[in-house]
């Protein structure tokens, strides 16, 4: 069958008696059209048809030349056009979120289009004026934002918001703007992802204690109203959670530790599978029962036994930053749109409208083609 102009496969897994479908991405390795960008990309946030971006550059490249876009821009996802919203910060953008014409960000900015803003700013999406009603202080440095009903959440390293102590977790009245006074939820240590879905608030990192309670270490399940910890939902990971997706199905997550992993968790937080890989995944999303995943990666270990440094020891398949499994088993798919560089990809973000997938980071080509630090799959 084709998709957008590209063909997919569909492989076929035998399981113990029966042959279950397995779904697979696009099977284009080349990115389409679009900006690079002279710093890294750290978040990618789609609404409609345009994909907003944050990070820690200066300048878009637009035909070899560098356009002025201060840690924010954004993209015609359809065709790769650099829009003329640029609300500038003069600090580095570490996670935006979009809702009902506003984009939210944070990160270790104090101003952003000339206007004060400790860390979290709200922005029109559309004209890129920063909002009056959402100002806030910030004791400590934010990671993850993420929206649910007329709430923004928000996590990271933070001790305290507008004065009152929040520990690594706090929420947001979207209507006010106002610091919600009762969802107020304790971490023992480093938030680094929140998504939401299914009528909860999923949060990963470093921690090991929730609201003063052992074993949800690193990846944990809130009430997105009374912040209490969904008591069903303990995967307890061994190793950091960097980033978090949410389908029907479960959960998904990227995790660093000895080498690095992909899981999917049923929403009773049993484990359905497991992927391991030679270097920390830091990116996840899901579309179309495909997982993207990206890191700083260059296999996928053929089993979860890694050696020295995260080497896979009993094989591997070359996946070089960004992999695809099959949402349903874990499989590795064909796809094999490779990045270069180092420390390779920080963000992933899917569109189901466009059925398009993007990826931020340092890389500066992707399957061998120059594209720096951004690209799209469509």
């Amino acid at each position: 069958m084709t998709y957008r102009g590209k063909t997919l496969t569909i492989g076929l897994a035998v399981a113990a008696l029966a042959l279950a479908a397995v779904a697979a991405p696009a099977q284009a390795q080349t990115s389409d059209s679009m900006p690079s960008f002279n710093g890294t990309v750290l978040t990618i946030a789609y609404a409609g048809k345009v994909a907003y971006l944050g990070g820690d550059f200066t300048a878009a490249i637009v035909r070899g030349k560098q356009v002025t876009r201060s840690h924010l821009a954004a993209v015609d996802a359809r065709t790769g056009a650099l829009l003329p919203w640029a609300p500038a910060a003069d600090g580095r953008v570490k996670a935006l979120v979009v809702s009902g014409g506003s984009v939210f960000l944070a990160g270790d900015f104090g101003t952003i289009g000339g206007q004060k803003r400790d860390s979290l700013a709200r922005v029109d999406a559309a004209r890129g004026v920063v909002y009056s009603t959402f100002k806030h202080a910030i004791n400590g440095r934010p990671y993850a934002i993420a929206l649910a009903g007329n709430r923004l959440y928000l996590g990271g390293a933070i001790t305290a918001v507008d004065g009152q102590a929040r520990a690594r977790l706090a929420a947001f009245n979207l209507t006010t703007g106002a610091l919600d006074p009762t969802w107020r939820p304790t971490a023992d240590d480093q938030v680094e992802t929140i998504a939401t879905g299914a009528g909860r608030v999923y949060v990963g990192g470093k921690f090991h204690k929730i609201n003063g309670l052992s074993g949800y270490d690193r990846l944990v399940a809130l009430d997105p109203r009374s912040a209490a910890v969904v008591n069903g939902f303990k995967p307890q990971p061994p190793v950091i959670t960097y980033a978090l997706a949410v389908d029907a199905d479960g959960v998904y997550s990227a995790h660093g530790g000895h080498g690095g992993r992909v899981s999917a968790y049923t929403p009773g937080g049993q484990l359905r599978w497991s992927a391991t890989f030679d270097g920390d995944a830091q990116a996840i999303t899901v579309l179309d029962g495909v997982v993207y995943a990206g890191g700083h990666f260059d296999r996928a270990c053929s089993t979860a036994r890694t050696g020295t440094q995260g080497t896979c020891v009993d094989g591997a398949d070359n996946r070089v930053k960004l992999a695809a499994l099959a949402a349903a088993d874990g499989r590795l798919l064909d796809w094999t749109a490779d990045a270069n560089g180092v420390e390779g990809v920080f963000a992933l973000a899917s569109n189901s409208e466009l059925g398009s997938v993007a990826m931020g980071g340092a890389f500066t080509a992707v399957d061998g083609r120059l594209q720096k630090r951004f690209a799209q799959f469509s």
